[in-house]
């Protein structure tokens, strides 16, 4: 007999139970600090490295998430290093520890579909990263502020903050990964272990082999075309994609993604130094943006289906 109702019957109390575990639990609070005391180390470095290089340069605010000073990266270096690892720790266990509680089952007999759960597990998590975030942001902007003592452009601002849609977009590929490998793996250990498998293969392998995959693949005598493959190869990554839309955005100056100009205006606009304007910042990195939202989609909608067709009953 099927229950009547709508199939998002009960997702408001889903994402309020799933929000009140996450926030208050010692691993989020770990996570945090964690997070925290890196952006502090990486801002007061950054900070110190500005007034001693760039005190003239009129983006002083986003030279905070850019500037690095050996051996220390920059911030959002560390983000797209941490984000991951945060993500991973919301989502390894979300749906398989609910078998193992056998907790399940009793929760699908309430007025409660399989489909408000896994969406209130997902929107909860990525609620959770992005409030993380946004503090963190704040963070970043009033330690800048203070140090700085530079009131931030709107320029500034409005390019931090795409920065900052563009981190959770990226949080929530790995958080959709987290939740696919929770559902596919009853174990709450194999699933982090893939996880975190695919989250290294990503961020240290992948960039190593990935150009040396499309040259074998592709069989051309063109530098561009070649170029073109191994770039093309190395964006399979979600780390990629991260790390060139943030260079890109938080750079004013940057002009291309690529080793080479493929445009003469480019060459002569970076040669002279103007700032681009943030409406064709994005429209470079438009790709790298809709690939994020898409990897998060398309990882949901597979978990989505296979927890369709699994069996709940304890």
């Amino acid at each position: 007999m099927q229950r009547e109702g709508s199939p998002w019957q009960g997702l408001g109390v889903v994402i309020s139970k799933e929000l009140a575990d996450q926030v208050t639990s010692i691993r989020m609070f770990v996570l945090e600090l964690l997070v925290v005391l890196v952006a502090i180390v990486t801002v007061s470095f950054a900070t110190e490295q500005v007034k001693q290089t760039t005190a003239e340069d009129p983006f002083l605010l986003l030279r905070l998430f850019t500037t690095s000073q050996d051996p220390i990266p920059s911030f959002f270096t560390f983000l797209s290093l941490l984000l991951p690892l945060i993500a991973i720790a919301l989502g390894f266990d979300s749906v398989n520890s609910e078998h193992s509680r056998r907790t399940l089952s009793r929760i699908l007999a309430q007025p409660i579909y399989r489909d408000a759960l896994l969406f209130g597990k997902f929107i909860a998590g990525l609620i959770t990263i992005s409030i993380s975030l946004v503090v963190l942001w704040l963070l970043v902007i009033g330690l800048g502020l203070l140090q700085l003592g530079v009131p931030p452009s709107f320029d500034e601002v409005a390019r931090a903050f795409i920065f900052l849609l563009v981190a959770i977009a990226y949080a929530g590929v790995w958080l959709a990964l987290a939740l696919l490998f929770s559902i596919v793996f009853r174990s709450a250990a194999t699933a982090a272990l893939v996880t975190l498998g695919l989250w290294f293969l990503f961020t240290l392998i992948w960039p190593l082999i990935a150009p040396r995959i499309a040259l074998s693949l592709v069989q051309s005598d063109d530098l561009n075309t070649l170029v073109f493959a191994a770039q093309t190869a190395a964006r399979l990554s979600p780390v990629t994609l991260f790390n060139e839309a943030s260079s890109l955005i938080l750079d004013p100056s940057a002009r291309t993604l690529g080793p080479i100009y493929l445009y003469l205006p480019q060459l002569q606009g970076a040669v002279l130094g103007a700032p681009l304007p943030i409406d064709q910042s994005l429209l470079i990195v438009w790709p790298q943006i809709v690939g994020l939202i898409a990897g998060s989609i398309l990882l949901f909608v597979i978990g989505y289906i296979v927890f369709q067709r699994q069996e709940v009953r304890a």
